[in-house]
């Protein structure tokens, strides 16, 4: 293997048995591995953030299964590049020979008509799409083609993974056992990765590549100051996406409206699609400012409208009038602590009855059985409210929301206490 290649591509895995991560998806008895393995291979999207090992799947799967793979870029690809791979695929099939794997990466930035090109020959069977993203293709992958792919998750690498990959890579990659490379501290690269298998590598031979002994010991102070000296060369592999979009939401969050237009516009000028940034601004309008101010999830679904159908460059005003009103908005996480703590309380106590006086009856055996019985209709009441249990009874003195501390919840709590008394 060329020694010009980067040290990730280099150690990119060819088998399931060497691939790190995603064990919910390959590990043994794993949904995709028995797919993979059985031979009978649906066309799927792998969605996940960079460097958690898409690509090297969608390789993986084409080796194991011996197929041909094709693969595209949706940055630089357009219809007729998929009609061309389409083309090939169906005269293979004279021969015999299997159908193949086309990857597509980043196929959320594929436009409907070249996603309605491959259609056709997905249904048919013609190529086996893997689609690779890091949106949520519920938003960017028209309804036809997700219906007719499997959608997996792929995580974030965690600590175990990063240290197996830094360990796969001292000890059999042969330009790096040329030298004796100590890892003394590993919480920089860890950190600085972020975990990315192929940021962790860029870092690694960033760092290596800047020391000229033959013995190396690296120390977190030794990583950081390498970073920093190639900090231009380092921000051109497109590392300091995530850490933007994070300066980005914690200002909003944090009620700075210079700091939070100062990023959104280095994000802007550094060519981030304007939709993913849209998009943040939904997620910070419910998550961050909630109930306190109810209207700023209203603007930011319609900022995001807007981007879609404006694009740039005048996206840049709706982006920044939506991100002023989100930052200068008073702030409650409570609908976020609220959902997530219900969440917690599903997963630890199950499928709880539901009680029998809310419960549906559409048949008159289930009346018999006491569905609905003694429910009492809240319109029928003053004020439209009636105490009465909704919750399973186990959990009936439970509370998930818990109002926030703003003039908008304030009289939320009011009107809950005068409904429920103290239970609030």
């Amino acid at each position: 293997m060329s020694t010009n290649q980067p040290l990730a591509e280099r150690l990119r895995p060819k088998t399931l048995d060497d691939y790190i991560g995603q064990e919910h998806l390959v590990g043994e008895g794993a949904v995709l591995r028995k797919m993979i393995e059985s031979g009978n291979m649906a066309s799927i999207i792998l969605w996940g953030p960079p460097g958690v090992g898409k690509t090297t799947l969608a390789r993986i799967i084409a080796n194991t299964l011996d197929r041909p793979f094709y693969s595209l870029s949706a940055v630089n690809s357009g219809v007729k590049d998929v009609r061309d791979v389409i083309d090939k695929a169906q005269k293979q099939q004279f021969f015999g020979r299997p159908n193949p794997i086309l990857f597509i990466d980043e196929i959320h930035r594929f436009s409907k008509s070249q996603q309605d090109s491959l259609l056709g020959a997905v249904e048919s069977g013609t190529i086996i799409l893997v689609g690779a993203t890091t949106e949520n293709p519920s938003f960017e992958v028209i309804t036809p083609l997700l219906s007719r792919c499997q959608v997996y998750v792929l995580k974030s690498l965690d600590k175990a993974h990063l240290e197996q990959l830094l360990n796969v890579a001292l000890t059999k990659d042969t330009e790096l056992r040329k030298k004796k490379i100590t890892i003394l501290e590993n919480e920089a690269l860890l950190r600085y990765s972020g975990g990315d298998a192929r940021k962790l590598y860029n870092v690694l031979e960033l760092c290596i590549n800047a020391d000229s002994n033959e013995e190396i010991e690296l120390t977190n102070q030794k990583v950081t100051e390498s970073l920093q000296k190639n900090l231009v060369i380092y921000d051109k592999m497109g590392e300091m996406h995530y850490d933007i979009i994070s300066a980005f939401i914690k200002s909003v969050r944090g009620s700075d409206p210079d700091a939070a237009v100062y990023w959104l516009a280095r994000m802007i000028e550094g060519g981030e699609d304007v939709k993913f940034i849209a998009r943040r601004l939904v997620i910070l309008a419910a998550e961050d400012v909630g109930l306190a101010n109810p209207n700023a999830l209203l603007l930011a679904q319609s900022c995001f409208d807007a981007v879609h159908q404006i694009g740039n460059p005048e996206s840049r005003i709706i982006l920044s009038e939506c991100t002023i009103y989100l930052a200068t908005s008073p702030k409650s996480n409570s609908a976020y602590l609220a959902i997530d703590a219900a969440l917690d309380m599903v997963r630890k106590t199950g499928d709880l009855p539901v009680p029998l006086h809310i419960r549906n009856a559409p048949t008159q055996l289930m009346k018999e059985l006491g569905y609905g019985d003694k429910y009492k209709y809240s319109h029928d009441f003053p004020g439209n409210f009636v105490e009465q249990q909704f919750l399973p009874d186990q959990l009936k003195k439970t509370g998930f929301y818990k109002p926030g501390n703003n003039p908008t919840e304030s009289k939320i709590l009011e009107r809950l206490k005068s409904w429920w008394g103290k239970r609030f």
